[in-house]
């Protein structure tokens, strides 16, 4: 599934996908949009004659910049902020998704302009690569960059499994046997597992992104180039590319990260706010020759600061906050366009499973408990909310939305199967045996393991009281985390509301492989997760998954998980996703839309601006205008 962390509601936020770069490749560029519902204000498009050159600042969410420069990315920084709005300015991934507002592939795009061809039982997939396709330093982009990545990326998951965020052991890169290239717009892929075709493919290889082989593979600086194909070279490869990553104050001077096949390569960058200015890479090789000559990323500390400078004129591309709607209107009459549609992920409210602070593993792992607290979200409420979305988001109540829509959505992913009811909140409750105390303190007054108590290993006068971790940015997620909290105390539940960055949450809060921090958040809401064009919760939901926050474990669902992976049965996907939806192993949230406000002296494709619902800018598409009266 798109596993990756992304902020909620803002187009500057952000966290990536699937599995890795899958979602983080993702933009749209010639090809038009297919709107439907969900969309919110004007979308922008061609005119006026372009120009080319001059400087575009795009805003960043506060505390959910850029933290890491090489491609193959640690799971502590796998965010949007770090690959859609950084890394594929540079690197660009073999096939390029989403298409627009679409979760699907835009093959004028991509480095392979085709689908892989798989034989085998999937186990080899052959992958052709346009011959058009050139480094910054003219060498062409070919199979053994492809070859290079794999290799590297198997040899980082072997030094440590958080090495690479989209990495779910047992499968890629690891699952690779080897990548032959037999001539430089072939490379074949050799696995040593039999994958269902559209995970293989949409989940896993497109993961791939080519990486320069002839300036990256060595060791040091001053070392000659050497032969990654050995495990002992590529760890030693990695570790030097590792090394230099972690190194941000270098990023504008290290010559590594000049060689780019991407519109665009960094110029500085700040390590101590993460903005960071791009200039064009005049060599640039794919469909369009960009126009704008500067991407200047800016910082900001607040959703305030950073709608007062688009207040100011002072930026080109901003996020619009859902407590900043009220003034969309003085927005346009100084000159923007503001446009959002829903985004192809999900918004959710993580449980930890492994949290014993007050028994709270022992009480989240009663189904009854997570449908109760399922019953007390009133998404309606908060989609109509002026103090929250005002309109501009859509229900979700499961992993996968209904806008954008996949064809592997189940039927109780379209209709709440968990209404807001504090009633039937409270039946769940008092029928497993506690003592419901409104606007008090609920308790376990009948422990045990029977149908009509607490559930195994919850002590008699257990109180449902815990905390709850939130990212400060954007404030709509504070709002809904409020709304819960407030409906929860209504039937006695306290919830300890706890603020810290979306950088913080998911650098320190979000590894299970880390036990540190086991005991020190219940729930937490960083805003949620892009998905992946095959929308499996593999990676997240099952028990092994690198993005499983929350350590949930469930028997039937890693082996529906497993089944969506290997089974030829076209429905397993949708049945994975269904018992998902059922389970609430999170709580779902509104999938909100992606507002975006964008001067009327930028002009580009329509698509090209679609694409910033998808976490993803595609500058390269645009050019400065004379501004529209």
């Amino acid at each position: 599934m798109g596993s990756a962390h992304r902020g909620l509601g803002v187009a500057g936020l952000l966290g990536v996908a699937a599995l890795g770069l899958a979602a983080c490749g993702s933009g749209s560029g010639g090809s038009g949009t297919t709107l439907t519902n969900g969309q919110y204000g004007k979308l922008p498009g061609p005119h006026g004659k372009p120009i080319f050159g001059g400087t575009v600042r795009i805003a960043m969410a506060p505390g959910a910049g850029p933290t890491y420069i090489f491609p193959i990315t640690p799971s502590a920084d796998t965010s949007v902020g770090t690959i859609s709005g950084f890394q594929v300015y540079m690197w660009r991934p073999l096939w390029w998704s989403p298409k627009a507002d679409q979760p699907t592939i835009d093959y004028t795009q991509s480095i392979s302009p085709t689908p892989p061809k798989f034989s085998d039982h999937n186990k080899v997939a052959v992958i052709k690569l346009s011959p058009k396709w050139k480094w910054s330093d003219g060498k062409p982009v070919t199979s053994v960059d492809v070859a290079f990545y794999c290799y590297l990326a198997r040899a980082a998951v072997i030094l440590s499994p958080t090495n690479d965020g989209s990495f779910t052991p047992g499968e890629f890169p690891q699952d690779v046997v080897s990548v032959k290239t037999p001539n430089a717009t072939t490379a074949v892929i050799t696995m040593s597992k039999s994958f269902n075709q559209g995970y293989q493919f949409l989940a896993q290889l497109s993961s791939i992104t080519p990486l320069p082989a002839h300036a990256w593979s060595k060791t040091s600086f001053s070392g000659k180039i050497i032969d990654f194909h050995s495990l002992r070279n590529a760890e030693a490869i990695y570790k030097f590319l590792n090394a230099e990553s972690n190194k941000l104050s270098t990023y504008g001077s290290d010559p590594l990260w000049r060689v780019v096949d991407g519109p665009y390569r960094i110029h500085s960058f700040d390590p101590a706010t993460d903005g960071n200015t791009l200039t064009v890479n005049t060599h640039y090789s794919g469909p369009v020759k960009p126009h704008i000559a500067i991407v200047d990323d800016v910082a900001f500390t607040s959703t305030a600061a950073e709608f007062n400078q688009l207040l100011s004129g002072n930026i080109e591309v901003g996020y619009v906050d859902f407590s900043d709607l009220p003034q969309v209107p003085k927005l346009k009459s100084i000159g923007y366009d503001v446009w959002g549609y829903p985004d192809f992920g999900n918004a959710q409210l993580i449980y930890n499973f492994k949290d014993k602070t007050g028994d709270f593993n022992r009480i989240i792992s009663q189904l009854y408990i997570r449908q109760a607290l399922a019953h007390l979200q009133d998404q309606p409420g908060e989609i109509q909310s002026r103090g929250l979305f005002d309109g501009a988001a859509a229900p979700a109540y499961g992993p996968v939305p209904a806008i954008p829509r996949s064809p592997y959505t189940p039927a109780n992913a379209l209709v709440n199967p968990y209404p807001y009811s504090l009633s039937d909140a409270e039946k769940l409750l008092s029928s497993h045996g506690w003592k419901v105390v409104a606007n008090g303190t609920t308790t376990c007054t009948r422990p045990g393991t029977k149908a009509n108590e607490c559930g195994a290993g919850i002590p008699a006068g257990t109180p449902l009281t815990w905390n709850l971790v939130f990212s400060s940015s954007p404030a709509v997620i504070g709002g809904q985390v409020e709304v819960l909290a407030s409906a929860a105390k209504k039937l006695g539940i306290t919830i300890n509301l706890e603020s810290k960055t979306f950088n913080y949450i998911t650098q320190n809060l979000s590894d299970p492989a880390n036990p540190d921090h086991n005991n020190d958040w219940a729930m937490q809401d960083f805003g949620g997760y892009t998905n992946s064009l095959y929308p499996t919760t593999n990676g997240i939901f099952n028990t092994t998954g690198s993005f499983n926050t929350g350590d949930y474990s469930n028997k039937k669902a890693d082996a529906l998980i497993q089944a969506s992976l290997y089974s030829t049965n076209p429905r397993a996907l949708t049945q994975e996703l269904s018992y998902i939806t059922f389970q609430q192993p999170a709580m779902f949230q509104p999938n909100a839309d992606i507002i975006t406000a964008f001067k009327n002296n930028l002009g580009g494709t329509s698509a090209s601006f679609a694409a910033s619902s998808q976490f993803q800018f595609e500058p390269e598409y645009w050019y400065f205008v004379k501004p529209r009266s």
